[in-house]
């Protein structure tokens, strides 16, 4: 499914990226669809069959939802990489402190990151003929 043009509008925001030059829509878009997350019913996008190879199995049920905080996060780590090589010098009298740039990005990749979904997930042995005895702990269980 796609990304809303108000998702798109919400994640522009969050990024302080009202234009279109640095990231287009259809950019936006893909940072979004990369983030799916439980709908309003807890249904999940999808689930691996555990085949060989594994094999994605797509949800019919579940409501497109995505998981905004994360893209953001995303996408102000990777404004952090792109300041990274910018250093703080002195010239001409002046003090410049680029590296200030580069901070900031990280806090707000911090502050996005800190507000992701809350999600989890279920292990599952492999094989399943591993679970053939029952255990306690990891004791095995008296006969």
């Amino acid at each position: 499914m796609a990304a809303t043009a108000a998702q798109i509008a919400q994640l522009r925001r969050m990024i302080d990226e009202p234009a279109t030059t640095t990231y287009a829509d259809d950019a936006l878009a893909g940072y979004i669809e990369s983030h799916p997350t439980l709908d309003c019913n807890g249904q999940e996008p999808g689930s691996w069959l555990l085949s060989s190879p594994p094999e994605w199995i797509e949800n019919t049920l579940w409501l497109p939802t995505y998981d905004l905080a994360f893209a953001a996060a995303d996408i102000w780590a990777e404004k952090a990489a792109a300041l990274a090589p910018d250093y703080d010098f002195a010239a001409d009298g002046g003090n410049y402190t680029r590296s200030q740039a580069y901070e900031q990005a990280l806090k707000m990749a911090r502050y996005w990151a800190s507000r992701q979904a809350v999600g989890s997930i279920t292990l599952t042995a492999w094989p399943r003929s591993a679970l053939t005895a029952e255990v306690i702990g990891n004791l095995r269980e008296p006969d």
